[in-house]
């Protein structure tokens, strides 16, 4: 008989910092310490919790909850607002003990990432023992906890490492995998959201067990391509590679035009889509950009660019007219132009950067 689970030969670890704000907070400030902290915004505005300290969790305190229910759940609460610069620093230095263990990195957040150690001979090639090194060598290197979770895929690794949290290390074995993903409730599947869980408690499916006896033709046929993942997790396959990151340095659009232009509204039109189309590119590859750069070509091939630096990213491709405006004023008109092109430097991974951060305001 054909056992369900047929395990990739891969050994992945999932490593989360407990709490991963609060505990710095906690860490460089002694008095936060056994406290119950939200590191947030305004409580008498629109901010909502970054981070909730496990003091502070045990009164149903989470992240994205609004900072006002936070104090009305916990009116002890202490707020304190995010040092961003702070958290990706010690983000770093937790990337690079990652990385003295392999180079296969592929970092999700400041604070979780993904690491295939497959084939590695350290630690007697026990990917628990590493687990267990990385988080003992981060709380000896920055004084924070983290938990891990080690199994053959990454969506059963990243289950796991929330098991035993905090501070712990959690494993689920090809023989455990099973009996494991039977019982788990279908909105601890990492890719099921709310929505899909909703979506699929309609059909009568709760539970992992169900989820497998379900046929992948009617998964797909209500879901899509996202069925067959779906059907597949069921069964403890996920063959997603953990993917090192990639450093890209810029991305850009341009465009030639069949007849040269010279008037600037007609440019000015043509430079907006490509700031569109470039930072859809961004968007795509998870990317933020400090940086934009226009560039013009002339009828006779010479070409000139313009740049500008913001000390915060660009969060919308709207947000970036006003700099690309300036920016063609500053551009001699010599000659009609044949070629306009949008470009964005200066980039740093989107999951660095907290989404809404006028919310903590």
């Amino acid at each position: 008989m054909t056992a369900l689970i047929t395990p990739s030969p891969r050994k992945i670890i999932h490593i989360d910092m407990d709490a991963f704000y609060a505990s710095v907070e906690q860490r460089d400030f002694p008095e936060l310490r056994g406290k119950p902290l939200v590191v947030g915004g305004d409580p008498n505005g629109r901010g909502v919790v970054a981070a909730a300290s496990y003091e502070v969790r045990k009164f149903g305190v989470r992240s994205a909850m609004s900072c006002y229910e936070a104090r009305k759940r916990c009116p002890d609460v202490i707020f304190v607002r995010p040092r961003f610069d702070v958290y990706r620093a010690v983000s770093q230095d937790i990337r690079r003990i990652m990385h003295s263990l392999t180079p296969q990195v592929e970092p999700l957040s400041l604070d979780e990432a993904y690491l295939d150690v497959t084939g590695l001979s350290v630690h007697h090639g026990s990917a628990t023992l590493m687990a267990n090194w990385l988080r003992a060598q981060i709380l000896a290197q920055t004084g924070l906890n983290a938990s891990a979770g080690v199994s053959f895929n990454k969506m059963l690794a990243k289950i796991a490492s929330d098991i035993n949290k905090p501070n712990g290390t959690a494993v689920i074995t090809p023989a455990d995998a099973e009996a494991f993903i039977s019982t788990l409730p279908i909105e601890r599947f990492h890719g099921i959201g709310k929505a899909t869980a909703k979506r699929l408690h309609a059909m009568g499916i709760s539970k992992g067990a169900d989820l497998r006896r379900t046929p992948a033709a009617i998964l797909v046929n209500e879901f899509g391509k996202r069925g067959q993942f779906y059907h597949d997790i069921a069964h403890g396959r996920d063959e997603r590679p953990v993917k090192s990151q990639r450093i890209h340095k810029s991305v850009g659009s341009e465009t030639t035009f069949r007849d040269n232009l010279s008037h600037d509204e007609e440019l000015r039109i043509q430079i907006y889509e490509q700031n569109a189309d470039a930072f859809e590119q961004l968007h795509k590859k998870q990317l933020v950009a400090y940086t934009i750069t226009l560039k013009i070509k002339y009828a006779d091939f010479t070409q000139v660019t313009r740049s500008h630096t913001l000390s915060t990213a660009f969060d919308s491709a709207e947000s970036a007219h006003y700099w690309l405006d300036k920016l063609f004023l500053d551009i001699p008109r010599l000659l009609p132009i044949r070629l306009v092109g949008v470009t964005f430097s200066s980039l740093t991974p989107a999951t660095q950067i907290l989404p809404q951060l006028n919310l903590f305001e």
